[in-house]
């Protein structure tokens, strides 16, 4: 049912397990001073310590054996590497450091999957404009080919950012994320706009300096939910699922895989709604320049990020206020079928990634994907035996199953979030994604796996050995 060189991974990100977060010259990020301030943090936790990674690698290999992955995903952190964000100050115990979980990893046959920014922009690098500054986009190249040219003797697959699209709105819009910004209406179009540039400038590096010796390939991770109308023979409804569509993945997927620009629906959806409440001025979506590098084209594959599903209705903008959300004048909602698990925006709807990945066959020229995150999360009482995740993880890959022999999406590998219990961001602790347990309030911070990881990892072992059924 799947290819034998199918990526069967699981992955993390650096500023959710690692901890460390002033250990061995590493500099602050965003995340550090968004936690270190009251009120922006469930329980107003931080990731100071989180998984404490950075000192437990070892053991993390081991929860990767266990389940007999043949790629890790990870992130690296931009301060640990370079505490100013520029390469004028490398910090060699940071290079230490993920040089062994590199070595570690392909010493198993894991294949280190690498993502260089999962939200966590050197604080000094914010104190400058961060990603509303046009001159990140230089910043964040020389960062990349400082990692390819230290690291891309072993890494085959790169993630230059991974979902701009929350990082531009939760960070910059909605004040959810670090930066915490609310500069509604404007400030998530510019971040997404360098973040596309920087992307860009970063995979063309690779492409014409590393790749003919190095070999590997570079996307970036694009998170979308799947949207459908709420009502079929609706044609606001139908309207406006394309139109959501287009503000949440066409936002940097049409750019980079249709036509080097912006979905043209949601250009005029901005445009019209800047001038129905006399924004005056340049778009609020701003244009690539003949100085911008070229984006179309800039993936070797498509990287996704699926967790849930929303049917969607025409309206619900935020009337006379100039932001995104009246931009996209459209609302979404659960169908009230589908069962929530843990968090309560995550409704589980499995065949909603079998449908998401037809429309990315069609609509993006059919590429090689791969499902970079994909999980189910816990709240409340703790669950070591997670029957309800162990029949999401069946029934959520025998939806790819079906993408690929029926439909024909090319779809490469799977990563299921999270590898272990780690920070989720505003939630803190309270949310728990992992296929290993984190006890938090111990020291040694133990990692027990649960059922799912046992199911998942029973899984694993029944394709890689080429079983069909």
């Amino acid at each position: 049912m799947f290819p034998r060189d199918f990526a069967w991974g699981a992955g993390t990100a650096a500023y959710q397990i690692e901890g460390g977060w002033q250990a061995d010259g590493k500099g602050p990020s965003i995340w550090d001073t968004f936690c270190h301030e009251s009120g922006n943090v469930f329980g107003e936790q931080n990731g100071d310590v989180a998984g404490n990674s950075y000192e437990l690698w070892e053991k993390d290999l081991e929860c990767i054996q266990l389940l007999g992955l043949t790629h890790y995903r990870l992130s690296l952190s931009w301060a640990r590497l370079l505490p100013d964000g520029t390469t004028r100050h490398v910090n060699q115990k940071g290079v230490q450091y993920y040089n062994k979980v590199i070595d570690d990893l392909l010493a198993c046959n894991v294949s280190p999957t690498v993502t260089l920014y999962h939200f966590d922009l050197p604080q000094a690098l914010q104190d400058q404009g961060g990603w509303k500054s046009p001159g990140i986009a230089a910043l964040f190249d020389n960062y990349a080919k400082f990692c390819f040219q230290t690291f891309g003797d072993r890494v085959k697959l790169w993630i230059t950012i991974n979902e701009p699209h929350v990082c531009a709105k939760l960070g910059h819009e909605d004040g959810l994320h670090a930066p915490g910004l609310k500069e509604k209406g404007t400030a998530a179009y510019l971040v997404g706009h360098n973040m596309l540039r920087a992307h860009a400038t970063a995979w063309h590096s690779y492409s014409s300096v590393y790749r003919p010796e190095q070999k590997g390939a570079v996307s970036l991770a694009l998170n979308s939910d799947w949207l459908e109308p709420s009502q079929q023979g609706c044609k606001e409804d139908v309207a406006a699922t394309e139109r959501d569509l287009a503000f949440t993945l066409g936002w940097f997927a049409w750019p980079v895989f249709v036509t080097g620009d912006y979905p043209e629906i949601m250009r005029s959806a901005i445009d019209a709604q800047s001038r129905k409440l006399g924004h005056s001025g340049a778009s609020r979506l701003p244009r690539f320049s003949n100085d911008d590098p070229t984006i179309l084209g800039t993936a070797d594959f498509f990287a996704l990020n699926y967790y849930t599903s929303r049917k969607v209705k025409s309206g619900g903008g935020c009337g006379q206020t100039l932001c995104m959300k009246s931009d996209r004048d459209a609302e979404e909602v659960l169908d009230s079928s589908w069962p929530i698990c843990g968090a309560s925006w995550l409704a589980v709807a499995p065949d909603g990634l079998r449908k998401l990945l037809k429309y990315i066959k069609d609509t993006f020229k059919n590429p090689a994907v791969y499902v970079t995150e994909n999980g189910f999360s816990q709240v409340g009482l703790l669950q070591i035996e997670d029957v309800q995740r162990c029949e999401f993880y069946k029934e959520t890959i025998m939806e790819m199953a079906t993408a690929i022999q029926e439909d024909g999406v090319d779809v490469r590998g799977y990563f299921a979030w999270s590898l272990m219990d780690n920070f989720e961001w505003a939630d803190g602790y309270s949310v728990r994604f992992g296929l290993f347990h984190v006890d938090f309030s111990d020291s040694k911070r133990s990692r027990t796996i649960y059922r799912s990881g046992r199911e998942y990892a029973r899984i694993i072992s029944k394709y890689k050995s080429g079983q069909s059924k």
